[in-house]
């Protein structure tokens, strides 16, 4: 019921990207997920549902090949199926929701 962030393991990604895995379900998924600046989440595609909130830092978004810039307290919203990446402008941290968990994570 109560995942504490400094408890949660640190899983490397990318070059200057790391993932912490926060409270997880089958149906349910939150990661955060940590940038330097300059730092790329490469282009992908996934099944999951998946809304993400910018924590902190500003990112340039590209989802199904629309790009646009986006800031601390901003969101955005990636269908299934849709290719989306990123790009870390400056230093920041995301917080990923999932629907389904992403198993591969775990």
């Amino acid at each position: 019921m109560f995942t504490f962030n400094k408890d949660a393991a640190i899983t490397n990604c990318e070059p200057g990207v790391t993932r912490k895995v926060l409270s997880y379900s089958e149906e349910l998924m939150m990661c955060e997920i940590t940038f330097e600046k300059g730092a790329k989440g490469n282009f992908h595609s996934h099944e999951h549902l998946q809304i993400t909130y910018i924590a902190e830092g500003s990112f340039s978004f590209t989802i199904g090949g629309e790009t646009k810039v986006v800031s601390k307290g901003d969101s955005v919203y990636m269908p299934s199926g849709v290719e989306h990446g990123v790009t870390a402008l400056e230093a920041g941290i995301l917080v990923d929701v999932f629907n389904p968990m992403r198993k591969e994570f775990v």
